[in-house]
């Protein structure tokens, strides 16, 4: 319950300060819009990366908690609930976006250094989009969506929106526009 809550008022939030246009996640199901379903990773508590920070080395990270954990499994169940597939499941290499893509659980997921956060500048900023970028350009226009599971300043550079922690945006690469999928929780 207490993540729902969480959930709902980021939520609120988003929607209502930065005026996007939004999409129900059934909507999305029955219409995908764009190649790509971009994810934010599940409450992972504090802000930023601790200063010893090694990739690889989840002891190093901020982490899921079990409210994070519990809302990871929460929207994979929401996926399948409105029978939404994925193309290929992709993650930043940190550990807080792997172990939300592994919980989501809608298939094997694939490491991806383009979707890993720049916030720090652990990674370098301009490289990293310039990466990712290119890679959302060689995706096919057509059949099933993308999971990209990765941060909130990514997903904010490509689409120009923010997100909270476990929130969606579906883009479309080839038109350069985005909009929020609101996801239902049980």
């Amino acid at each position: 319950m207490k993540w729902s809550l969480l959930f709902l008022v980021g939520m609120l939030w988003t929607v209502v300060f930065d005026g996007a246009q939004a999409m129900s996640l059934k909507e999305y199901a029955e219409k995908p819009f764009g190649s790509v379903l971009m994810l934010r990773h599940a409450l992972a508590p504090g802000f930023g990366d601790p200063s010893n920070f090694q990739l690889g080395d989840c002891s190093t990270q901020r982490i899921l908690d079990e409210v994070g954990r519990e809302q990871s499994r929460q929207i994979g169940n929401a996926f399948r609930n409105v029978g939404l597939r994925f193309e290929g499941v992709y993650s930043s290499q940190w550990c807080r976006c792997l172990e939300t893509a592994r919980l989501v659980n809608m298939g094997e997921v694939q490491e991806l250094s383009s979707l890993n956060s720049f916030f720090q500048g652990i990674v370098p900023r301009e490289a990293t989009l310039a990466s990712l970028r290119k890679f959302l350009q060689g995706l096919p226009a057509n059949g099933d969506p993308v999971l990209l599971v990765t941060h909130q300043v990514t997903i904010s550079a490509i689409t120009g929106m923010r997100v909270s922690s476990g929130a969606a945006v579906a883009y479309d690469p080839v038109n350069d526009k985005a909009y929020r999928v609101t996801l239902p929780m049980d």
